[in-house]
């Protein structure tokens, strides 16, 4: 292959993988969903009904698609074990190497340009994986461990601490990496810890349940718990890694200087609107729970808001537009270019070209967003645009951008 069309080869090998990410995203965290619904909407059969003698905990009776289902969940397993279970995993497994891959695709395959940011560390590329890796391990190994502590037997605390582990990770890599690359990192931990639930956990506890039954022994109640122990967790980290997932879209939260308070904010209001739901599949409407996930995203918003800065009042004072083209040539159009020169690039980022005086003028307003009020670009600050060229930017737009 021409060398020329490997980046061309890597963006379609992004978008595949993306694709991928989100379809097997959406079955694994439809299916975490849709069970944790129902765990928590059955109703227990009548005493001495037929059921009740079956061992069966609980039923309920729904409509879909044309068709009546009756779902029964057994206390701990049924009589006698069927001949055919589905077992929900691959979903899982897949949605975990997917990211991964992307992960190494995205971040790890350019890391001068995607992990590192001078202004925050000056770190070799070796060393920014390095703790891109590290931190998936560690919050596993960290958050397992808490789990199987006398602390994993007390719901509301055992979250308190899990949540405050995230956010102290997430001020740790926020003071090594770039903010992009801090966010991805703490929704890949994340996510790591969700699918090594389902892998080292979850699916174990299963097999050894049916592993008795075949043998003619009563399966082991304890490992059902421990199942839905983690199942409940992962359900609660959804949304905060659904965020992430999305969140390097907008720099004005990841790359604020406060950027993992703004992250450990919007995670919490993603819990408090995810228990809000589990609680209303339990029949108890408590609206102070969204309600205060709501208050607490507005005031982030509020927080972060740019500053209005006041234009030059000199007449004349603004610099002239040849000074801000040469500060974009040199600084934003290796990648912002028709054919960008950046390694890794094979198009404009987001399909933004600043190669010309018209498209400098037509993309004014998302330069000054970028890289004045945002400081996002250039990505990582790799070609180093210094405060006085953001200044001039600044005050060329804010004087008409002409």
């Amino acid at each position: 292959m021409d060398a020329s069309l490997f980046p061309y080869a890597a963006d379609w090998l992004n978008l595949l993988l993306r694709w991928l990410h989100l379809i097997t995203g959406i079955a694994w965290i439809g299916a975490s969903f849709y069970f944790v619904w129902l765990d928590n909407s059955i109703r227990p059969p009548k005493p001495g009904s037929e059921l009740a003698k079956k061992g069966v905990s609980g039923e309920l009776w729904a409509v879909h698609g044309g068709g009546f289902y009756n779902p029964q969940k057994y206390l701990v397993a049924p009589p006698e074990l069927p001949p055919e279970l589905h077992w929900f995993k691959w979903e899982a497994y897949t949605t975990w190497l997917s990211g991964f891959a992307l992960l190494l695709v995205v971040y790890y395959l350019n890391p001068q340009a995607m992990m590192i940011d001078r202004a925050v560390a000056d770190l070799a590329g070796w060393q920014a994986i390095g703790i891109g890796i590290l931190s998936l391990v560690v919050g596993w190994t960290v958050y397992d461990l808490l789990c199987r502590s006398p602390l994993g037997e007390r719901d509301l605390l055992f979250g308190v601490v899990v949540f405050l582990f995230i956010v102290a990770v997430a001020f740790v890599l926020s003071r090594l990496l770039s903010g992009r690359a801090a966010y991805l990192h703490v929704g890949a931990m994340i996510g790591t810890i969700m699918v090594a639930n389902v892998l080292m956990v979850i699916i174990p506890g299963q097999r050894k349940m049916v592993t008795a039954m075949r043998a003619g022994q009563p399966p082991d109640p304890v490992h059902g718990k421990r199942g839905k122990q983690r199942s409940v967790h992962n359900n609660y980290f959804t949304l905060p890694v659904l965020f992430i997932m999305i969140s390097n879209h907008y720099a004005m939260t990841y790359n604020h200087a406060y950027n993992w308070l703004v992250l450990a904010a919007v995670m919490a209001a993603g819990v408090l609107i995810r228990h809000f739901f589990n609680l209303k599949h339990k029949g108890r409407i408590a609206w102070g729970y969204p309600a205060a996930g709501v208050a607490l995203i507005l005031a982030t918003a509020m927080a972060i808001a740019p500053r209005p800065v006041a234009a030059p009042t000199a007449q004349g004072s603004a610099p002239g537009f040849e000074k801000v083209q040469a500060i974009i040539g040199q600084r934003c159009v290796s990648c912002h270019a028709q054919q960008p020169t950046q390694p890794g690039f094979a198009a404009a980022p987001a399909g933004i070209a600043l190669d010309s005086p018209e498209l400098i003028r037509r993309h004014g307003e998302k330069i000054y967003q970028q890289a004045v009020q945002l400081r996002a670009m250039p990505i990582g600050n790799m070609t180093g645009m210094t405060e006085e060229e953001r200044g001039m930017i600044g005050e060329w737009f804010r004087a008409g951008g002409k």
